[in-house]
C-alpha cells in the first residue's frame, strides 16, 4: 500500500473532496485524522472508512484558529507518533461570493475568501512544517482551482485566494524542501458532482441567464478531453503525491483540470 505507517491529517474532511482524500489516504494504509467544525458528519466519515478497514480518528478543529489547529497537529503527533501528510480541503458556500462582477462586489464579499482560504491553507500548513522539519519528512497538501491561473469573470476574491495559494506553496516548498518536506498544491477544474460545484455552476448560469447543465456544457467544453475531472481522480493523485514515489515532486502545481489549462 502506499501510505503504509503514515498519519494524516485531512482538513475540511467532511466535504466532497476532503471525504474522499480521506478514504483514499485510508485505503492506501494511512491512518487519518479527520478535521472539520462539525462533529456530527465528521463522524459519518470516519464509520464509513472504519467499515472499509481504515482507521480514522475525528476531532472538531477551526482552521482559523491557530491554537486549535497547533494543539491539534501535536495531539496528532502525540497519538500517533509523526504527521506525514496534511491535506487542507476547507471550504466556502459561494453564494454572494462568485456570480458578481468586481464592480459590483462590496468589500466584505470580496475579502472573505481572500481571508479565509490563504490564512486557514497558512496556519495548517505551518503547523504541519514545524512538526515535519523536527521529523526530516512530510507532505502538505494545498488545492485551488483554474481560475487562479486563467481570465475568468465573476470570480470574485476566489481566484485572487486561489493564486495565493499557489504562492504560499511554492514558498513553503523552498523553505521546507532542505528538511526533507514537500509542498505540492491540487490545482483543478470543477468536479460536478460535488454540491459546491452546482451551487457555484447555478450562480454562474443566473448571471449569464442560461441554464446551470449549459453552463456545466460550456465548462466540459473548455477541457481538452471534453469530461471535467472527478473527485475519485483527484483523491487518486493526491494519494499519489503523498507517497513515496512522488519524492521528486515539490514546488510544483498539479494539474488536473483535464486540460482546461494546457501546461
Amino acid at each position: 500500500m502506499l501510505l503504509e505507517n503514515k498519519n494524516a491529517i485531512v482538513y475540511g474532511a467532511s466535504g466532497a473532496i476532503g471525504s474522499a482524500v480521506a478514504h483514499a489516504f485510508a485505503a492506501e494504509g494511512a491512518r487519518v485524522f479527520l478535521a472539520g467544525r462539525t462533529s456530527a458528519a465528521l463522524e459519518v466519515v470516519a464509520e464509513k472508512i472504519q467499515a472499509s478497514g481504515g482507521v480514522a480518528d475525528v476531532a472538531t478543529v477551526d482552521v482559523l484558529d491557530e491554537g486549535a489547529v497547533e494543539a491539534h497537529a501535536d495531539a496528532v503527533v502525540r497519538n500517533a507518533g509523526s504527521l506525514d501528510i496534511s491535506f487542507n480541503a476547507i471550504s466556502l458556500p459561494q453564494t454572494g461570493i462568485q456570480g458578481t462582477r468586481f464592480i459590483d462586489l462590496s468589500p466584505e464579499r470580496f475579502d472573505l475568501p481572500m481571508a479565509t482560504y490563504p490564512k486557514a491553507n497558512f496556519l495548517t500548513a505551518r503547523a504541519a512544517g514545524r512538526r515535519m522539519t523536527g521529523q526530516g519528512s512530510g507532505v502538505i497538501l494545498t488545492i485551488t482551482a483554474s481560475p487562479s491561473r486563467t481570465a475568468v469573470p465573476l470570480m470574485g476574491g476566489m481566484a485572487p485566494a486561489w493564486a495565493a495559494i499557489e504562492a504560499l506553496s511554492r514558498g513553503l516548498a523552498a523553505e521546507l524542501g532542505p528538511q526533507g518536506v514537500r509542498v505540492v498544491c491540487l490545482n483543478a477544474a470543477g468536479m460536478p458532482e460535488t454540491p459546491q460545484l452546482t451551487e457555484v455552476y447555478g450562480l454562474h448560469a443566473d448571471a449569464y441567464g442560461i441554464t446551470r447543465d449549459a453552463f456545466a456544457a460550456r465548462m466540459t467544453d473548455l477541457t481538452v478531453r471534453k469530461q471535467l475531472p472527478t473527485v475519485a481522480e483527484i483523491a487518486n493523485v493526491a494519494v499519489f503525491l503523498a507517497s513515496d514515489r512522488a519524492t521528486a515532486i515539490t514546488g510544483a502545481i498539479a494539474n488536473l483540470t483535464g486540460g482546461m489549462i494546457a501546461d
